[in-house]
């Protein structure tokens, strides 16, 4: 399949609880917004730069990896996987972003993106030209200072399964790790879909497919999630969070 290379839509198809002077509420730069108490010019300045793109459905890609980078993208809905493929063929998750999420970033070191970026599901965003984007943030030192945490935010979250834990310990890390991030865009902690298939888990999290539907498995049996299909709930947190606690570390 071709990448779809950051396609157009109209605006006003997509549904959007911000303005002009407002972002939404799950836009990866809203708290930069109010972390620094951004005036009206300044948000307008950043506005400008945005582009709606999508929908994407399951399948398309927003970028492979070689294409030319020339910008991020926040994701608005939907998951966006993004992987590599090594030389035998074998493909390799790199993660999975979601609303309020950016991919892209770790292409700015060069001129091309490092990896695929893939739509789990129906998928919009908002598209953000880097070479402008870095115009503004040399003005506004508190959007710069937010690229810089969103980049080092996916850095550390890359390696944190670099470790040698147990199944166990690595989906619940996992599981948490999504609540958490959901949690932080306003969207339920406790019950959410799991949008990935269960062989792109496995693949993130470096187990077997089959030990991945097995400690889900035991994990239902011991009463610490209830699972129904893609359908998730976090059924005892403390319990969850205790096996994570060794990966996550808070």
């Amino acid at each position: 399949m071709k990448p779809v290379a950051f396609p157009r839509t109209d605006a006003s198809i997509l549904a959007d609880d911000g303005d002009r002077l407002h972002f939404c509420s799950t836009c990866a730069f809203s708290q930069a917004c109010l972390d620094q108490g951004m005036d009206k010019s300044a948000l307008m300045d950043l506005h400008v730069l945005v582009e709606h793109v999508g929908p994407l459905h399951e399948g398309d890609h927003v970028f492979r990896e070689g294409d030319h980078f020339d910008a991020i993208a926040a994701v608005r809905a939907g998951t966006v996987k993004t992987y590599v493929v090594d030389r035998d063929g074998r493909e390799h998750v790199l993660g999975f972003h979601l609303p309020g999420e950016v991919i892209g970033l770790d292409a700015i070191d060069g001129e091309h993106y490092p990896c695929n970026a893939v739509a789990l599901d129906t998928v919009m965003l908002c598209r953000f030209s880097f070479p402008k984007i870095s115009v503004l943030a040399a003005q506004v030192p508190g959007l710069q200072k937010h690229l810089f945490r969103l980049l080092s935010r996916d850095i550390g979250r890359a390696a944190l399964l670099a470790g040698d834990w147990s199944a166990d310990q690595r989906m619940a890390a996992f599981l948490i790790g999504l609540s958490r991030r959901l949690a932080a865009r306003g969207f339920s902690p406790n019950r959410f879909q799991l949008t990935m298939p269960r062989t792109d888990i496995a693949n993130y999290l470096r187990l077997a497919p089959e030990t991945v539907s097995r400690v889900l498995k035991r994990f239902q049996t011991d009463g610490l999630v209830r699972v129904e299909r893609r359908d998730l709930e976090i059924a005892d947190r403390d319990g969850l969070e205790t096996l994570a606690a060794p990966i996550l570390r808070s």
